[in-house]
């Protein structure tokens, strides 16, 4: 007996891909009448029947994506969401996100509940802590599951990781305020038992044993509170470092907020760069210095591997790092230099 076409057997014949057919198949606005009749030829040419009940008893994707964002709070994790969820949506999928709060056991119930409803994959920047079961129970689903931006789960074959370049941008940072004559550089932020600290710190690391000077870390949480905590402590210390690389664009603009309280000026007194590039990174006063991570590219790339894993069924590498650069303004050059152009992405005056 003749073996009988398949959804993936339309997309080849239709030269779409797999979630094209599904939308056809489900009468979807979203796609143009030219590629509507070209699969509907290739179904008829390929004599397919679509079986709509038997396809819901065998759990056919239901084209529903679980985004689970540790931090929605934060504006990069926002950037990043909204990249990746205007993307599913062009190639017809939903998003469902969540904010897991940083707390791994909202992350695993959201993850059960997210199983229960049929999405069809998951994309999750993760929250630490907790145990293997959430990832476990993804596997045991057989859901692809991506991991960004930071690294909760080691078992990258199952769950691949999407992250920008942390330690060159640690790098980048450190070496920047080192070319402008600073020694004394303290790294401000992050909690010390975190892997994505460690990586940020690690470039900072590298160059301070470079240059033979001594690194100096304030360990906190990542938020403008703990920034600004830190600006009025070296406000009154009587040797306090010239320069700091923060964790975080939160955590370097709470420290600009302090030193305006303090009297300090930024680029003069002390120079400071930030990591992230957040958008209120350029609008702020004085604009802060950042390493660009690219929380949307990074958003929009994600989306694609996967939709690239879902339709193809061509699981991602391991582990793929995104290149990071160094955006100098005046939080590290001084008052001197011209402001960097407001990012295209920010809306204009009008």
């Amino acid at each position: 007996m003749a073996k009988r076409p398949t959804i993936l057997d339309v997309a080849r014949h239709a030269g779409v891909s797999k979630s094209t057919v599904s939308l056809v198949l489900q009468n979807s606005a979203l796609v143009k009448d030219s590629t509507r009749e070209k699969v509907t030829q290739s179904m008829t040419a390929l004599n397919y029947v679509y079986n709509r009940s038997a396809a819901g008893l065998r759990g056919t994707p239901s084209g529903l994506i679980g985004l689970i964002i540790n931090d929605l709070r934060n504006p990069f994790f926002t950037e990043f969401a909204a990249s990746a969820q205007m993307r599913f949506a062009e190639a017809g999928y939903s998003t469902v996100i969540a904010n897991a709060d940083e707390n791994p056991e909202i992350q695993a119930q959201v993850i059960a509940a997210m199983i229960e409803h049929g999405v069809s994959a998951f994309v999750l920047s993760p929250s630490y802590g907790g145990d293997a079961e959430a990832f476990d129970r993804i596997a045991r689903a057989g859901k692809p599951a991506m991991q960004v931006m930071r690294k909760a789960d080691d078992r990258t074959d199952l769950f691949p990781l999407y992250a920008p370049d942390f330690a060159h941008g640690g790098e980048l940072a450190t070496d920047h305020l080192m070319q402008l004559g600073c020694r004394s550089i303290a790294f401000v932020g992050g909690l010390e038992d975190r892997s994505v600290t460690a990586e940020r710190m690690s470039g900072y690391y590298q160059v301070m044993a470079r240059e033979g000077a001594t690194p100096r870390v304030l360990s906190g949480r990542p938020t403008k509170n703990f920034g600004r905590a830190v600006a009025l402590k070296f406000a009154e210390e009587p040797a306090a470092p010239e320069a700091a690389v923060c964790f975080s664009d939160l955590v370097a603009l709470g420290m600009l907020s302090g030193f305006a309280e303090a009297g300090i000026a930024l680029g003069r007194d002390f120079r400071l760069v930030g990591f992230d590039d957040i958008e209120d990174a350029a609008t702020a006063f004085p604009p802060l210095s950042s390493i660009h991570c690219g929380p949307q590219e990074i958003g929009i790339e994600t989306a694609e591997t996967m939709l690239h894993w879902l339709d193809e069924g061509e699981k991602p590498a391991p582990e793929r790092r995104t290149a990071v650069s160094l955006i100098a303004r005046r939080s590290s050059l001084g008052s001197n230099e011209p402001v960097t152009p407001l990012d295209p992405r920010l809306d204009p005056p009008s």
